[in-house]
């Protein structure tokens, strides 16, 4: 038996939904903002899936995702398929000018591993590193929008 934790973070960018959209929609640069990412990798012959690792503390997990829905410029949502059991979706929010990304998380926690690891403990730990990697999103879109 296993807990889900959910966690939903969002950030608005001061660029436009176009772009915002096609920095997040390429998913194998989601490593050069998101901290416990190392790589993730799109097979070429099937854009639905990829293959992600993460790397924190010495733990490695590793996993593959499909996507189960695409609307450009509003929502990417997403389940793993093998591997460390999670889902979520990122929504783009168009302000006319800037966006806001919503990013929700969802992860399951072997029952086991909840008890010896204090599910709240966790999930600060793990909202606060959503946060900081949505403000990394935010600095690596700006850049990317003057480039």
């Amino acid at each position: 038996m296993a807990d889900w934790l959910e966690h939903s973070v969002q950030v608005e960018v001061e660029a436009p939904i176009d772009l915002v959209w096609s920095l997040w929609a390429d998913l194998e640069q989601m490593p050069r903002w998101m901290k416990w990412i190392e790589s993730v990798k799109v097979p070429p012959d099937n854009p639905d899936i990829s293959l992600w690792t993460l790397n924190t503390g010495g733990l490695e997990f590793t996993w593959k995702s499909r996507i189960l829905k695409v609307v450009p410029n509003q929502i990417i949502q997403w389940e793993s398929v093998d591997g460390l059991p999670n889902r979520g979706a990122v929504r783009f929010y168009d302000r006319h000018g800037s966006s806001i990304v919503k990013l929700t998380v969802a992860y399951a926690i072997p029952g086991i591993l909840g008890k010896i690891m204090d599910n709240l403990f966790l999930g600060r730990a793990v909202e606060s590193t959503l946060k900081a990697n949505m403000e990394r999103f935010r600095e690596y879109a700006l850049k990317e929008k003057v480039s």
